[in-house]
């Protein structure tokens, strides 16, 4: 699997992209799971849209999920100066710059969001991150992303204590880490709190991270463009709130920067996944679909 991952990174984008359009239209043919999920989450965030609205974001969201993962085995498979040559224009720089550049070290917010892993190389420019990795329970899939984490400056940490204490002390160093913080957690690293008007379990590590080291907090993101071969980073100054030792305000603050960055191109969210398995006093919607 390895080597047929690495072959299929050497197509061109655009067809790689013809593929995945392809497949896409497979999963909205025959209503499969990524439909499934995804019209379930769009209709419980966007109530307020027209049946034929929601319909035609589930389609453009289908689509945009099944590039989005043609896009990471490319980059995955490609060097970091190919991840760069996609990156045609970055806005609110200054914000990123200004986090890195003052010392008190930075913790950058990426949601599910665009094509993400792109951000890699664009961010090993400017500071040499260490992150939390989970390797994934596909031997030759974990050696593949292993293989392209590896061509950074980024240092790899477990997802436990002894990667979040790591995080802290790099942090306290004025160093610079990246979290994802939009993921489901486990019951004992989440509080509820209002995500996309549900009161749904969500993440702490940043907050909790921020509390303690008082570091910078940006945000990024990574949106293709409708061209499909042009992407454009996008740098946001995020809350103080999210510094404050109150954690729900704290991540109540996160939440909603989340949803801001978001809203500039919704259909290119992950709206796959089940990040509303657990909504309080709720049972688990995807059960009932």
């Amino acid at each position: 699997m390895y080597y047929i991952l690495k072959l299929i990174a050497r197509l061109p984008l655009c067809v790689l992209q013809f593929i995945a359009l392809c497949v896409a239209y497979f999963f909205l043919t025959f209503n499969l799971s990524l439909k499934r999920i995804t019209r379930i989450n769009i209709r419980l965030v966007y109530p307020d849209l027209s049946e034929k609205e929601q319909n035609h974001r589930i389609r453009t969201s289908v689509i945009s999920q099944c590039l989005t993962m043609i896009e990471f085995i490319k980059c995955w498979g490609m060097p970091p100066e190919y991840s760069l040559s996609l990156l045609k224009k970055i806005d609110g720089l200054q914000h990123f710059q200004n986090a890195v550049n003052n010392g008190r070290g930075t913790i950058v917010v990426i949601p599910h969001f665009g094509c993400w892993e792109l951000l890699n190389a664009w961010i090993n420019l400017y500071a040499a991150p260490k992150i939390m990795y989970k390797p994934s329970k596909h031997k030759s899939f974990d050696r593949y992303i292993l293989h392209a984490r590896q061509m950074t400056n980024a240092e790899l940490v477990p997802t436990n204590e002894s990667g979040v204490r790591a995080l802290f002390k790099h942090l306290k160093n004025g160093g610079l880490t990246v979290i994802l913080p939009d993921h489901l957690p486990k019951n004992s690293g989440g509080i509820y709190s209002d995500f996309f008007g549900q009161q749904t379990l969500c993440s702490t590590l940043v907050s909790k991270l921020a509390n303690k080291t008082q570091c910078n907090v940006v945000g990024l993101s990574c949106i293709r463009q409708d061209s499909w071969s042009a992407f454009h980073v996008h740098c946001y100054p995020l809350s103080e709130n999210i510094l404050s030792k109150d954690l729900d305000q704290s991540v109540s603050a996160l939440n909603q920067d989340v949803q801001m960055i978001v809203a500039q191109a919704p259909e290119q969210y992950l709206w796959g996944y089940k990040r509303f398995r657990v909504i309080l006093n709720k049972e688990n919607i995807y059960n009932k679909n």
